[in-house]
């Protein structure tokens, strides 16, 4: 695999994004999981509605962000959550309320909903933001009230995924990737658990310092998982390992075989028979430059 095409970024800190990293946009609590690759121009489509990720760029990875309406249509805005000292109530300090209200009179015949389609549109118009539109559904609903605690949770909840959903910065490691392709693409990945792979790297001691042989026929996630233990992570604490390497590089770099590179370990990447497999799931682990010229295809 070509090292040239890729962007500079050993300097970066893991902890924050920039811009041509990879994330893992996690919409509403798991019910959709997106890799993404930050540009200045491109979108995520949440719904029938395309939202820039321009304003993620820049931001720490597990920062929460929702879907507003502005003038100029649908965006992004991060959510700060605010604690006020001490006031925060501790498990266990909700006070417990008997409730006596149940749902066997409500009768679901859609006629509760006094706000229409054309209000709704209405006021997205007019800039109201996704948690406006859910409590002006809240305000219309003749039985919104009548409903159990638990119900009216349920109620909210639904209305927010819908008009204000929400989307979870996550960072790319072997873990949520794997289980990110385990839950949306299997057979990609040979339906590799992460267990199971856990368990492949403990059995091969996969340690710092080591020089690892792979054979990946799952489209690359071994790779990018034994790169990642080696130290392939780039971390503001990266130091030069007096290690210099002994093997065989790609043949355009030659000079790379005498160098020092950042992390510890080299993973040596090969294939049985007259085709490469294609490994393009390692992209998504956000490598630097300095491991990709650590990484060898024979």
């Amino acid at each position: 695999m070509s090292i040239n095409n890729l962007k500079e970024n050993s300097v970066q800190n893991p902890r924050i994004t920039w811009e041509g990293c990879s994330v893992l946009l996690d919409i509403n609590d798991g019910d959709r999981l997106v890799f993404a690759r930050l540009t200045a121009g491109s979108t995520l489509k949440i719904g029938n509605k395309n939202c820039a990720l321009r304003p993620l760029i820049g931001c720490p990875f597990g920062s929460l962000f929702q879907m507003d309406n502005g003038t100029g249509g649908p965006y992004l805005s991060r959510i700060f959550s605010v604690t006020e000292g001490n006031n925060v109530p501790e498990k266990g300090d909700c006070p417990i309320k008997d409730e006596f209200k149940d749902n066997r009179a409500l009768v679901d015949n859609n006629t509760a909903q006094s706000l229409t389609g054309e209000d709704i549109d209405a006021m997205r118009r007019q800039g109201a933001t996704g948690d406006d539109i859910v409590e002006a559904l809240i305000a219309n609903s003749a039985t919104f009230e009548k409903k159990t605690s638990f119900s009216q949770e349920k109620y909210r909840l639904k209305k927010q995924k819908k008009y204000a959903p929400k989307v979870l910065l996550r960072r790319p490691f072997a873990r949520s990737i794997c289980e990110t392709y385990f839950k949306k693409y299997p057979a990609r990945i040979g339906f590799l658990r992460v267990d199971t792979l856990s368990l492949l790297l403990s059995m091969a001691n996969v340690t710092a310092h080591s020089d690892v042989l792979v054979v990946d026929k799952i489209g690359g996630i071994l790779t990018g998982a034994v790169a990642e233990r080696l130290g392939g992570v780039p971390t503001i604490r990266d130091q030069f390992c007096g290690h210099s390497v002994n093997y065989h590089f790609l043949e355009s770099k030659p000079h790379l075989a005498n160098a020092n590179w950042l992390g510890t370990g080299y993973v040596c990447n090969t294939y049985v028979g007259a085709t490469p497999y294609p490994i393009d799931i390692v992209r998504i682990f956000n490598f630097s430059k300095e491991i990709w010229k650590r990484y060898i295809v024979l």
